[in-house]
């Protein structure tokens, strides 16, 4: 672009004139990087001339797929850190794999994110595509924003959601969603000893509902009945998914979608044939796909 250029650190990069600052910062992926930062000049003309110049030196290269990004929270030795995480929305899933979703996914997910009820819970054994249906989830987040790309809270880890910094980080920031993986002991009824949930029932019904934000547990609790009951009432749980292994029939014809080929279908129906359950993890390696 013509423009002198200071590298301060190895992913970062400030592009600088008398009139404009350009301060980027580099996120590489193994198929492509993303380019974050901000523009600064002494008026909006001069830094939507700067942006329009940004665009035409990218080119063909910008890559204007849907995206999401997600913000991993976890603790340390020094207390809560947080990774971002920009995943493309090219998550393709079949109504096959999720037979007990009674009229398709899209439907499904479609009437989730227009519904007020904010809560979703995923609940199935390892391996049968909770986290691959939050992906697609927050996918579809993505495609109601008009720029494209949509945000959400992640963490697996327990100990941080012992106290009130997560949930207050929630209901200030601008994530749209909240995703709680593993919530095992958070799900519990507070019958027996579950202390923690009160704070999401709280949230659930408050501000999060008002701004249409949503909360999606995933659980490999067996039992339905394991969960608080004031959790999964009407009006603050919008469903409970089951996901399960699939019989050997339903395994069947989703091979048949999932494979490239006749012959490929074959192949892996070669793999599922003893007439087993299988679970998603199971059939997507007989076809030979990944992130199951």
């Amino acid at each position: 672009m013509g423009l002198p250029a200071i590298r301060p650190a190895r992913q970062r990069v400030v592009l600088r004139t008398e009139e404009v600052v350009i301060d980027l910062s580099i996120g590489e992926k193994s198929t492509y990087c993303s380019l974050f930062g901000s523009v600064h000049a002494v008026d909006a003309v001069g830094a939507e001339a700067m942006y329009a110049k940004l665009l035409a030196a990218l080119g063909a290269r910008r890559i204007t797929d849907r995206m999401f990004s997600v913000n991993w929270y976890f603790s340390t030795r020094d207390g809560l850190k947080c990774a971002e995480i920009e995943e493309m929305a090219d998550d393709v899933l079949h109504n096959e794999a999720y037979p007990d979703i009674r009229g398709g996914l899209e439907e499904f997910v479609a009437r989730y994110l227009a519904s007020p009820e904010s809560v979703l819970i995923l609940q199935g054994p390892p391996g049968t595509g909770k986290t691959r249906l939050i992906r697609y989830i927050l996918g579809a987040m993505s495609a109601r924003r008009t720029n494209g790309q949509s945000s959400a809270m992640y963490t697996a880890d327990a100990k941080i959601l012992e106290s009130d910094q997560l949930f207050v980080m929630f209901i200030t920031g601008e994530d749209e969603a909240f995703v709680i993986e593993d919530a095992d002991h958070l799900l519990r009824s507070r019958a027996h000893g579950n202390e923690n949930l009160h704070r999401f029932l709280t949230v659930a019904d408050g501000v999060v509902r008002a701004q249409a934000r949503k909360i999606i547990f995933s659980t490999n609790l067996p039992n339905i009945g394991d969960l608080d009951d004031a959790l999964v009432r009407p009006g603050r749980c919008f469903a409970r998914v089951n996901t399960r292994a699939l019989r050997a029939a339903e395994a069947l014809g989703l091979v048949e979608r999932l494979a490239a080929s006749t012959e490929g279908a074959e192949r892996a129906a070669r793999k599922l044939v003893n007439g087993e359950d299988r679970t998603l993890a199971e059939i997507y390696k007989a076809c030979e796909i990944s992130h199951a």
